[in-house]
């Protein structure tokens, strides 16, 4: 699965990890992540992410 990373801070968003934290389980997309999930580092919103090449 397509890894995303935030383009303020860096954080990786990885599929397969997802974010417990916050409620996203593994396995979770990218693209499914809600619409209100902002990034765990700085509190952007997923506007801000970038597809790792």
């Amino acid at each position: 699965m397509q890894k995303y990373e935030c383009d303020v801070c860096g954080y990786v968003y990885d599929p397969e990890v997802g974010d417990p934290d916050n409620g996203v389980t593994p396995g979770t997309a990218f693209s499914d992540l809600p619409d209100d999930w902002v990034c765990p580092e700085c509190g952007v919103d997923k506007s801000a992410f970038s597809p790792l090449a």
